[in-house]
């Protein structure tokens, strides 16, 4: 008898995954711990394994589809077995009208099996269109297409590339134009994007969030990471960047902020002894916020050795769950693209999120008088405001501002 591989239940939170390969065909043989394929969550990208010992009789679902968990991707048993995933009735009306059940979406049987009745609904649907072709239904419909499970797609609409030909044609008969002609691509929002999406619509609509501006003098944190980078491989100092020492400048002075490094409760807040430092990484698969526990007790070197373990964990698609929760106060940077303003979205529940920006000149009156220009980086800090007044967000970037002008100095009292 043939058993079912079901998508795996990751965490409580966790709905559906992402199936991004499958790594074995059909007919060959596996054994439990065989990587039958790869998964991607909202959080890392991970290996589903048989389970079973035998031979892959039938890949249920196609890769990039969004599955729920405890859904039956795969059926698994011993060479030759016989395997229905198609009714008789269903398989025999669909020969007679001549449309493959691949081109059925969805089966409302058991384990997904497809009946009668999902292909006499395929059958009063029509051809299934993609949203790109859709926008141009005054055309004559082909009576199936290239697209997954024979959806039509803007390619077979436009029949090789002629659309400016086709165009003329609707024009010159009085026909209707569709909305936008020519070629474009849909993108499902699904996986890490949906989650993204959902996470900062909830955060704007559900918090008081404000953002304040302000920059620091840079001078000297230039010179300190040049020294850092030109400094002796045997110290293992030469690989820390401005951004971790902004970051690490931006957690001590945190901790003399309580306010910022805190949570929102239902009809309370709660202050929070260490930092635990949620740190944006951009990855291939979105944006993923690792956290780097009691980040205010740790070294300049530790800090940045730990840091780019997380974010490179991130970027691979290996960093644990445990690792992607329980901040107290993040940092995100974009100075790197050279941006000089931003506004950075709070990561709830926390109160307070850091923008660092990129390092800039900027006019400055000197002490005589005349008028010069220094280096500056700017800083964007985004509070909510039901916990966090303006003037609490801007003392803290005042104090931040001045570590920083100071920094060469101040960061002899870290490695104590």
């Amino acid at each position: 008898m043939a058993h079912a591989v079901v998508m795996p239940r990751l965490g409580n939170s966790v709905e559906s995954c992402i199936l991004v390969k499958w790594n074995i065909e059909e007919g060959k043989e596996v054994k439990a711990d065989t990587a039958l394929c790869v998964i991607e969550t909202d959080k890392a990208t991970m290996d589903v394994p048989a389970g079973f010992e035998g031979v892959l009789l039938r890949r249920m679902r196609a890769e990039g589809d969004d599955i729920p968990v405890l859904e039956t991707i795969a059926l698994i048993g011993e060479k030759g077995e016989a395997i229905d995933a198609a009714s008789p009735r269903a398989r025999s009306l669909a020969r007679e009208r001549g449309m493959p059940l691949g081109s059925v979406e969805a089966g409302t049987g058991p384990r997904g099996r497809i009946l009668e009745r999902d292909v006499r609904a395929a059958l009063e649907k029509g051809p299934a269109l993609t949203a790109g072709a859709r926008a141009g239904t005054e055309r004559s419909l082909p009576a199936s297409g290239t697209g997954l499970g024979g959806r039509i797609t803007t390619a077979d609409l436009s029949s090789g590339g002629k659309d400016a030909v086709q165009i003329e044609e609707v024009q010159a008969s009085g026909g209707t134009l569709p909305p936008f002609p020519g070629p474009f691509a849909d993108t499902p929002l699904r996986g890490i994007r949906k989650i993204i999406s959902s996470r900062m619509v909830h955060s704007l609509q559900n918090s008081a969030q404000i953002t304040l501006h302000a920059s620091a003098p840079a001078a000297r944190l230039l010179v300190l990471r040049e020294r850092l980078r030109n400094s002796p491989p045997s110290l293992g100092l030469s690989g820390i960047t401005i951004g971790d020492i902004v970051a690490a400048a931006a957690v001590r002075v945190v901790r003399g902020h309580p306010k910022l490094n805190a949570h929102v409760l239902e009809d309370s807040w709660r202050e929070f002894g260490h930092v635990h430092l949620g740190m944006a990484v951009d990855t291939p698969r979105g944006l993923v916020v690792p956290v780097l526990r009691y980040a205010d007790s740790l070294s300049l070197k530790e800090f940045s050795r730990q840091a780019k373990a997380l974010a490179r964990a991130c970027i691979d698609g290996a960093i644990s769950p445990d690792q992607l929760s329980g901040a107290t106060f993040t940092v995100t940077n974009l100075g790197m693209f050279g941006i000089e303003s931003f506004t950075p979205v709070l990561n709830e529940p926390e109160t307070a999120i850091l923008g660092v920006d990129a390092i800039v000149p900027r006019p400055v009156v000197r002490a005589d008088g005349s008028i010069g220009a220094e280096q500056r980086i700017g800083l964007s800090l985004t509070v909510d405001h039901r916990i966090v007044d303006g003037a609490d967000a801007a003392r803290y970037l005042k104090d931040l501002s001045a570590l920083i002008a100071d920094i060469d100095v101040a960061i002899l009292a870290w490695e104590e």
